[in-house]
């Protein structure tokens, strides 16, 4: 399975941050947006990933990755010219994507699950249909909204409704078999003029081929897209991880867990770092 993660739009509701800067470049308190969900995508053992931004970031993402080798990675970088739906990322993603089976998360995402391997290992597993991940809101009204039968089956998808018919929201993790680039080819852009993610879940969803993995409780959910809702996810990553004694989203750290690098190549990670608490936490990864 490769990955895909959508670094794009303007980010108007966080101007003037975003003036000059892509929203997936800002901190979420020590590392970029960006960082978390490129660390969703290697804890589920993903390491061919595509990244689709703008023409003015994009070369911003290849001065902060490269070619993603010294975290095992193999990146490649696709430009989407205007924002005209999360679907279209398949479309821009057709030959990177090829005959192998796509996730997609979106790169102002964060997630926080001491359960989420295990969830993203069965999701990567699959073989036909796709996998989403819900998570419950209080306001379901801002989001796709999945309603489920009482054996918590997806009985269906709404993209912002009026009277939500439950409290769980589709989160921007998905999970598709190699269709996915069909059925992006034959969506129909929809009154924003976008191809919609919600009508691609739902072509899955008819096809009985539909999947959802809900969060739980103690699982944590953000979208860093207004003011306060960055600093809110800037200040829960630091609480959680003073809590836990351990940095959430260290792409240096999974990559060496996982065995992609070693420990010479995690050394010369070290000596590019600078000298910051970020670098001392992956030192102690070599004793």
């Amino acid at each position: 399975m490769k990955g895909i993660i959508l670094a794009g739009g303007s980010g108007t509701r966080l101007n003037p941050l975003t003036t000059v800067t892509s929203k997936q470049l800002l901190p979420i308190y020590d590392k970029p947006m960006i960082y978390y969900p490129m660390a969703v995508l290697m804890e589920a053992g993903i390491r061919e990933i595509l990244i689709i931004s703008t023409p003015e970031d994009t070369p911003k993402f290849m001065k902060l990755f490269g070619d993603g080798s010294h975290i095992g990675l193999s990146l490649d970088y696709k430009i989407q010219p205007k924002p005209e739906g999360l679907a279209q990322a398949f479309i821009i993603g057709e030959n990177f994507i090829g005959n192998d089976n796509i996730c997609m998360i979106l790169g102002d995402n964060i997630f926080y699950d001491p359960n989420m391997k295990e969830k993203l290992i069965r999701a990567t597993n699959l073989i036909m249909g796709a996998t989403l991940f819900a998570y419950k809101v209080d306001d379901p009204r801002r989001f796709g909204v999945i309603e489920f039968d009482k054996n918590n089956h997806a009985l269906s998808i709404e993209e912002k409704p009026l009277h939500p018919k439950s409290n769980y929201c589709v989160t921007g993790l998905y999970f598709y078999d190699n269709n996915v680039v069909k059925y992006a080819k034959e969506l129909k852009p929809s009154k924003r003029n976008e191809l919609e993610i919600t009508d691609l879940n739902n072509i899955y969803l008819n096809n009985n081929t539909l999947q959802v993995e809900v969060l739980t409780e103690e699982a944590k959910w953000l979208d860093a897209g207004t003011v306060d809702s960055l600093l809110e996810t800037a200040l829960f990553i630091r609480d959680k991880e003073l809590a836990i004694h351990k940095k959430i989203g260290c792409l240096e750290e999974i990559a060496y867990r996982n065995g992609w690098i070693d420990s010479c190549k995690l050394e010369e990670s070290i000596h590019s770092m600078g000298n910051n608490n970020y670098k001392q936490y992956v030192k102690k990864l070599l004793k």
